[in-house]
Order: structure tokens, then sequence, then C-alpha cells
């Protein structure tokens, strides 16, 4: 594990970027994962760990819902309901829709599919997700103008290639709210707008739904707003049903922000941006994946249930489609074959490390930028 290289890559915002040809380094992490599946006998998908998790998390999220419609009675036992409701939202985010969306929950088309229809129930739309999230991201991860989970607009800087502004100088300090009102966001009002003008996502195009995509985008919203508001409103008071819900969406906003933030928002991770006048950015797809990502936290148990597999970020980002539920095993693998390549896989061994690396990057992409990207993506990889 080596220390972190800023990439410096002049840009261009339109076309798909692309990578260099797959190299040793690539078939021989097929090969080692291959033959961990062979020697071990265990299926990539259709994992029994996996449906147990499922019921597990479904059941946590349900009692959650049903104690905050038929127990609590006093204002702190609602507080502690919806903060156990945004967690079991998080949490069947991170595992069950996260793995239905990718296709590593099943072999089965249908079940992955069900699974993915999971984050219709909280609030977003897995149509959207699929080209903001398996397509954009996953093929260009800390690409600027293609990765538009790094696109924080004028709220915040996160890469060396991003306009600043004066405000960015707070942003270590004022982003979290700004993290926190994620959920509310596209729950409320953000699908709705993609639904009526996104076409693309950075550079991914993103068709507009329909037959029975529309009717599951519109069936969705009907579920989650009865869900939050309608039968709420049967048995408590407006303000009581809207406070729930704003703690229980900031949770959820706050803590999938914070994870996606802390595996590919640090020091410790490169970002790049296509040379101008093409679409190359220069660097092989797998050695890319791994330089663009960190894990943390590898040894929690309770980070490794909880989080799906996302502090194997690494892995994840190399092997999308094999349940999460392997990831702790695969790791130790594809870390011995970036050693023998030279590739620079990093790991936290924390998640308070990787969190303080995160406030470190917003401070570092805070301050005014006296240089070029290429020039200060070379003066912050010195300095670290």
């Amino acid at each position: 594990m080596g220390g972190r290289t800023l990439v410096a890559l002049n840009a261009t915002k339109t076309a798909t970027a692309t990578y260099l040809p797959k190299t040793p380094f690539a078939r021989q992490l097929e090969e080692q994962v291959d033959h961990y599946f062979e020697s071990t006998g265990q299926k990539r998908r259709d994992v029994p760990r996996m449906y147990l998790k499922t019921a597990i998390m479904l059941a946590w999220l349900a009692l959650s819902y049903l104690a905050l419609m038929f127990v609590v009675t006093t204002p702190w036992q609602a507080v502690l309901g919806a903060l156990s409701l945004g967690l079991a939202m998080a949490g069947v985010g991170f595992n069950v829709q996260h793995d239905g969306g990718h296709g590593a929950y099943s072999d089965r088309p249908w079940l992955n599919q069900a699974m993915a229809l999971s984050l219709d129930l909280l609030g977003g739309t897995a149509y959207f997700w699929h080209y903001k999230h398996n397509v954009a991201h996953h093929t260009h991860p800390n690409v600027e103008g293609h990765d538009d989970d790094i696109n924080l607009g004028i709220l915040g800087r996160v890469s060396p290639y991003q306009k600043w502004h004066s405000l960015h100088r707070f942003q270590h300090l004022y982003l979290w709210a700004i993290y926190a009102l994620l959920a509310l966001e596209w729950q409320t009002t953000g699908e709705f707008r993609n639904l009526i003008s996104k076409r693309h996502v950075g550079s991914t195009r993103v068709p507009f739904p329909r037959g029975r995509e529309l009717f599951i985008f519109w069936a969705g919203k009907a579920v989650f707003f009865g869900l939050a508001f309608g039968f709420p409103l049967w048995r408590h008071s407006f303000g009581q049903v809207i406070g729930v819900y704003v703690i229980a969406a900031a949770t959820l906003g706050l803590v999938l922000a914070t994870v996606f933030q802390l595996a590919h928002c640090s020091d410790r991770a490169q970002f790049r941006k296509p040379l101008l006048g093409g679409t190359s950015v220069e660097r092989p797809w797998a050695e890319h994946q791994v330089e663009t990502a960190v894990d943390f936290g590898r040894s929690s148990r309770v980070l490794c249930w909880y989080l799906g597999g996302l502090n194997f970020q690494v892995v994840h980002h190399l092997f999308p489609k094999i349940c999460h539920i392997h990831y702790p095993a695969l790791a130790p693998i594809v870390e011995q074959v970036c050693a023998i390549h030279g590739v620079n896989y990093f790991a936290f061994p924390t998640a308070r490390a990787a969190f303080r690396s995160h406030v470190r990057w917003l401070r570092i992409m805070g301050r005014n930028p006296a240089h070029s990207p290429a020039e200060e993506s070379a003066r912050v990889a010195a300095a670290i």
C-alpha cells in the first residue's frame, strides 16, 4: 500500500471516457478470484448468509416503522425510533438494494430486480440509480466531468479539477449539513426533477423511462409517500410526522453520503480528467478502479456487516457483480496481486482514520488554488 498520487490530465466533458487495454494485472486478478471460487466451492451469488441478512435488515426496517406508528408515546422515544428507522433504511440500501442493483444478489435477474426496487421503497428510484451509479460512477470513478457522484456543484469542491469558490474555505465544516440533506432532497424533489429534465449524468445518457419503468416510478412514489406521510398522519399530528421524517431522512442521507465520501474523496484516492480533445484517462480500467478508491475498517465486524462490503470499496469496484459477503476473503487476494504489479492499493485501518483523511481532503480542496489543476495536483501529491 503506497502513498497518494494525483494524475494531472486535461479534459473533455462530452464523450464517455475510455481506458488503456487490459494488462497482466487485470488478467491475474480475474484468474486468482476464479481460483478462489473454484477451490472453495462457494457461489458468487445466491449466498444463504445474504438471504438471512436481507431478512434481518428488512425486519429492522419494518419494526422501526411499526414502533413509530403504534408504540412510541414520548418525544425521546420518537427521536430514537426515527434514528433507528434512518439507520435501517441505510442498511437496506447498503446491503439489499446495492447488491440487487449490481446484479450481485442472485443469478436470477428477477430477484436482483426485486432487491434493487427496495430503493423505491426508501424514496429513491432504481431506474435513475442504475445510470448514475452503475454506469456513470462505476465506469468513471473520480473522473471529472463523467462521475456525477463527485459533482457537488458550487457547494463543494472535492476534485482539483473543479472550480474553486471562496465559500469552499469552510466546506469541511458545512458539507456535513449538505450530506444530511441528500436523502431528503431526492425523496421529495430530486427524482421528480430527474424524470422531467435529467437526460445526462455527466457523460452518461439517461433515457426517459417508459412503460413498465415509468409505472414503477409512479408506483414507488405512491408507496413511499403513503408510508412516509399518509399512514402516519392517520395516527399522529402533522408536526410529529414531519419531525420524525426529517430526523430519519437526515440520518439516512448523512450515513449514505459519508460512507461514499470516505471511500472516494480522500487524500489517498486519485482524481483524473481525460486529455484535452480526447476521451482517454490514460490508465487501464482495473488499475484506475484500485487507485480511485480506498478501503477502511476492514477488521471491524460491525462495519463489515452493516456497510454491505462498501468499506471494501476496491474489491467492490473490481468485482461489482460478486455478492459483498465474499469481499473480506477477496481483499487479501486483490491486495497481493496489486503488490506484485506495483498498483497502489490503500486501506485505512479504521473508519476514524478514513474520516480524518476525508476532512483533510476537504480542507485541501477548500484552499484557494494559486496554480493550474496540473500544478496543484503535483503540489498536493508532493505534500502527502
